[in-house]
């Protein structure tokens, strides 16, 4: 399973049981640009970065490598999308692991992506 980046926040949160039990039960990965989203983000708090610092420390990250950037170049040219749901889509796609995130709207239009939503709205 890769998280997509809010997928990350959330799994730090104690208010998201489910994703909590999810990362304890499943491999998980992230791609490369969550750490970018994540730790980029400018309101993050210091005690925020440090539990999500632990996170990525502590979960597999898969590198954004050539095949990935094709796919997420295809992607952007079929429809419109940020460039991080691109990369992260992409990166689920090469590496055929399900895509966990609360946006599944944001990615049901991809051919061959599993998705997983963890959070019940």
């Amino acid at each position: 399973m890769i998280f997509d980046s809010n997928i990350v926040i959330y799994s730090t949160q104690q208010v998201y049981p489910g994703v909590r039990q999810l990362l304890a039960e499943q491999e998980v990965y992230v791609s490369e640009i969550s750490c970018v989203e994540v730790l980029g983000y400018h309101n993050l708090q210091p005690a925020e970065k440090i539990v999500l610092e632990n996170f990525f420390r502590t979960t597999r990250i898969l590198p954004i490598e050539s095949n990935i950037i094709d796919v997420a170049v295809s992607l952007r040219q079929q429809r419109k999308m940020s460039l991080g749901d691109a990369i992260i889509a992409g990166t689920a796609l090469v590496h055929e692991k399900t895509l966990v995130t609360r946006n599944v709207r944001d990615f049901q239009w991809i051919d061959n992506l599993r998705l997983y939503n963890p959070i019940n709205d």
